[in-house]
């Protein structure tokens, strides 16, 4: 990486040789690299010694790796649950709702247990689908979560 400036060269585990203002030389596997700040922070590795020995590697990229996939997932499945084009009180239902029941969205529509649809303006009388019991518990759910947002923001 001498004399490298890419910042796309800068991958975790990468090798990197430093040499400072003073002469010191150093060598390091690179641990992460923010490339908004251009921090980087590398383990030393001294003299000599082989960086990729398996005994005596600073990094597990596997679990890197699936730490990476863990986090996307995540972002994904968080980013799901994001109605798009409802309004916050729809979306704060939803939240409310969510923490009792598994739901979704289908565009604008929250669909509880996959079965109960809750159209806008996601009053009581606008649960559709689902069995009766199924249907009335969401009612009764909803009906709960409803007030429990008002007093809330009324106390606001």
């Amino acid at each position: 990486m001498e004399g490298s400036s890419n910042v796309e060269d800068l991958a975790v585990g990468c090798l990197l040789s430093l040499k400072t203002t003073l002469g010191d030389e150093f060598e390091g596997q690179i641990i992460t690299f923010d490339r908004f700040s251009n921090i980087l922070e590398f383990s030393y590795l001294g003299h000599g010694e082989d960086p990729l020995d398996a005994k005596k590697c600073y990094l597990d990229l596997n679990a890197l790796q699936a730490r990476e996939e863990l986090a996307v997932r995540k972002a994904e499945a968080d980013a799901e649950r994001i109605g798009v084009g409802v309004t916050i009180e729809a979306q704060g239902i939803f939240d409310a709702l969510s923490k009792t029941l598994p739901v979704r969205w289908d565009k604008t529509v929250i669909v509880v247990m996959n079965e109960v649809r809750v159209k806008s303006p996601y009053l009581p009388e606008s649960v559709s689908g689902g069995t009766p019991a199924a249907n009335d518990r969401v009612k009764k759910v909803l009906e709960f979560e409803r007030n429990r947002l008002q007093v809330r923001g009324a106390s606001q």
